[in-house]
């Protein structure tokens, strides 16, 4: 019985990284980029690649972060899944912090939260898995 409980608190809690992860991808994909709500998106996006096609280029972005979304959702291939979004974060949130800094939400504080959710995905992705399979 305690097995049981503890199996299910497990899985209550990874169910509700991947909704928090996923909608992350969601709001920051679709709300900031796609439906164009934060403008500040399209600044940095214009500072580091492109000054003339940031809006597609922003709007390209956000549609991967839906994609993102989808695939966290899905449940298709999942540490794979948490590398590849550790490694889109990691040198995303880098490649801001270096030319970028003053249009970030939080400045250069973004990469601590960055690192945050970096975290988190590995913790989802790596280690209540293998906590479920010893249950």
């Amino acid at each position: 019985m305690v097995n049981l409980i503890n199996r299910n608190q497990q899985f209550s809690a990874q169910k509700i990284l991947n909704w928090s992860i996923a909608a992350i991808w969601i709001v920051n994909g679709l709300f900031c980029k796609v439906l164009g709500f934060v403008p500040r998106h399209e600044q940095i996006v214009k500072r580091i690649l492109a000054p003339y096609n940031s809006h597609i280029i922003v709007v390209l972005i956000g549609i991967s972060e839906i994609c993102m979304a989808i695939w966290v959702f899905s449940n298709f291939k999942t540490k794979l899944n948490s590398v590849i979004q550790i490694l889109v974060v990691t040198a995303m949130n880098i490649i801001e912090f270096i030319f970028a800094p003053d249009l970030l939400l939080w400045g250069k504080f973004n990469i601590l939260f960055a690192f945050l959710f970096t975290l988190v995905v590995f913790i989802n992705g790596f280690i209540l898995p293998n906590i479920n399979e010893q249950s």
